[in-house]
């Protein structure tokens, strides 16, 4: 009951009206007076924390002699709060990456260094996240988990053009991982690729983000605890390198479309 009662003082319930609703899902229905012997609600306060449960919509007042208070279903009530609660979160994130992103674009060199295997992953579905209209990536390896976490979030953007140019394999916690296979059969717009020991990430050619790591010493597995991230946002140099991205992408393709014709 003390979950239940905290959770909705933080959906805007005081500490009285929480416990009266909590009370209620009990009684179903009840008069005031049975209502606060029940909570230990002081019958002083009782008529108007009731009064105000009405109001927010969590109950029902019956008219009769004594007034009835009847329960509203905590699926219709939950559901609804935790719907306002997901428009508030929705509308605070587009404000605040805006007041970001324009933060962002002030910086005078806006180059970072990003460190660990966990913060590097986070911000490469943060700049996908962001992104608005495109996702390029060219991918030599992946970490522990994260082909299913970028897969996961492409999967919710499905507004996006995302386009991968991967090695075919690559090996984690030496078990081999086909990256290519991987995001093909999960419909993701892939090619195979020469590419190096380095994973990049092209966000509507405005930034990119480069992983590099060290490899063991048969160049099979990834040291997680080397990886480095470099975050950049220099728009001339995520063109330049876009520009790179896609010249490669078209030549895979001419050279499919004359191996299939």
């Amino acid at each position: 009951m003390n979950d239940d009662v905290h959770l909705l003082k933080g959906l805007g319930l005081t500490m009285y009206e929480a416990q009266a609703y909590v009370t209620l899902t009990s009684l179903i229905s009840a008069t005031a007076v049975e209502v606060s012997e029940k909570s230990n609600i002081p019958r002083s306060k009782i008529y108007d924390v009731l009064k105000s449960l009405n109001k927010k919509n969590f109950i029902e007042i019956e008219d009769g002699r004594p007034l009835i208070y009847t329960v509203k279903s905590p699926v219709e009530v939950l559901s609804r709060e935790k719907e306002k609660i997901n428009r508030q979160i929705e509308d605070s994130i587009t404000r605040l990456t805006n007041t970001y992103e324009n933060g962002i674009s002030q910086v005078q060199a806006p180059i970072w260094r990003i460190y660990g295997v966990e913060k590097i992953i986070n911000k490469e579905l943060e700049i996908i996240k962001r992104a608005k209209n495109s996702i390029n990536m060219r991918i030599g390896f992946l970490f522990e988990n994260e082909a299913e976490m970028l897969l996961n979030e492409f999967e919710k953007r499905n507004d996006l053009n995302v386009k991968i140019l991967a090695s075919p394999e690559c090996y984690i916690n030496n078990e081999k991982f086909e990256i290519v296979k991987f995001f093909k059969e999960n419909g993701i717009d892939v090619y195979r690729a020469d590419i190096p020991f380095v994973k990049l990430v092209i966000s509507d050619s405005k930034e990119m983000f480069h992983t590099y790591t060290k490899f063991s010493e048969d160049k099979r597995n990834v040291i997680p605890t080397t990886a480095i991230g470099i975050w950049n946002q220099y728009e001339d140099i995520a063109r330049n390198y876009d520009e790179r991205f896609e010249n490669q992408l078209r030549k895979i393709q001419t050279k499919q479309k004359k191996k299939n014709s």
